[in-house]
């Protein structure tokens, strides 16, 4: 537990088995009662973190009157429904989030994501050792997630009397991602939008979309908040928003240029053979489950470069032509 500017407070709350390690849950108090931020993954170790925190923070679950969400990935999400039921706490979260949530709720998601990774042409092979990995977690930890009580649109302030904390739509890492500003504390938690070290993984959704056109969008509207610190959502505090949002559309750049290299060296590749040529932090083959998330990311660059007119993509068989190829003038 660490007591930060503005009366808030950080908790680690474990993510069992799993590089990030934990995920920063926030404490906000208010004149009555006080909002979590980002209650943490579902589990008992995690349960007894948040709890313990709020203890030293010296508050208790029933003090709890409101949760706040930055998106709803159940290292973020898990725990919300176990908080509700232990205080009552209302539950909010942008809109756009709420309906990725609820899409195709009575589909398993592990089946979506699987008839999702073979129309994108990965190898039933690869599909059924991916899905065999982690298949019945991503089941068990989407399916039972709470629903909101309070939607919060951009510019929306959280209902939480005494406190100024005002709802930051930044759309790219989910569709209803939002950032929190506190401008009296001149804090802002970013969630996963920007994090100090790593690059959020900008993936291509089940439902398509163009999250890293909105991810870039959102990049540049959070650099206006330069004069606050940061509060992520992972790994640690830091200054320099915008210096760090200018590395990251800077990545994604370099990222798109990558990919028109490789697409010209291939032979008309799908996104499966084109992210297993890409460069990644490890090699292809000891990526494990995170080929998932890299086969996401490939297509979410993919569809920006198709729309800036730098790729074609042949989606009856998700094979991609190069500009010289289709015949379309390069950038």
């Amino acid at each position: 537990m660490e007591k930060l500017a503005g009366g808030l407070v950080s908790i680690e709350v474990p993510i069992p088995d799993n590089p990030l390690r934990y995920t920063l849950s926030y404490l906000i108090p208010g004149d009555h009662g006080m909002v979590v931020v980002d209650p943490g993954w579902d589990s008992d170790a995690g349960w007894n973190a948040l709890v313990g925190g709020l203890a030293e923070a010296g508050a208790a679950p029933a003090d709890v009157t409101g949760v706040v969400l930055t998106h709803v990935h159940p290292d973020h999400h898990g725990l919300t429904a176990r908080l509700r039921d232990a205080s009552g706490a209302w539950i909010a979260m942008h809109p756009a989030e709420r309906a990725s949530m609820l899409r195709d709720r009575e589909t398993a998601p592990s089946h979506a994501l699987g008839a999702w990774m073979r129309g994108l042409r990965v190898p039933d092979a690869e599909v059924d050792d991916l899905l065999g990995t982690f298949g019945a977690a991503v089941d068990s930890h989407f399916a039972p997630m709470a629903d909101a009580t309070v939607l919060l649109d951009d510019g929306d302030f959280v209902p939480l009397p005494g406190r100024r904390l005002q709802a930051v739509w930044t759309p790219g890492h989910t569709p209803g991602h939002l950032c929190l500003l506190e401008p009296d504390a001149q804090v802002l938690l970013t969630g996963d939008h920007v994090l100090p070290r790593i690059s959020p993984n900008i993936g291509l959704s089940l439902t398509g979309g163009d999250p890293l056109t909105d991810y870039l969008a959102s990049l540049e509207k959070v650099a206006a908040y330069d004069a606050c610190e940061a509060l992520p959502g992972h790994e640690h505090r830091f200054r320099g928003i915008a210096a760090r949002a200018a590395a990251l559309d800077a990545h994604h750049r370099d990222r798109c240029d990558e990919i028109v290299e490789v697409v010209g060296r291939l032979d008309q590749p799908t996104i499966w053979e084109l992210a297993a040529a890409l460069t990644w932090s490890r090699p292809w083959e000891k990526i494990g489950p995170m080929k998932v998330g890299a086969i996401a990311e490939t297509a979410a660059h993919v569809e920006l470069l198709v729309k800036a007119g730098r790729l074609t993509w042949d989606r009856s068989g998700t094979r991609l032509l190069s500009p010289a190829v289709a015949g379309l003038p390069g950038h």
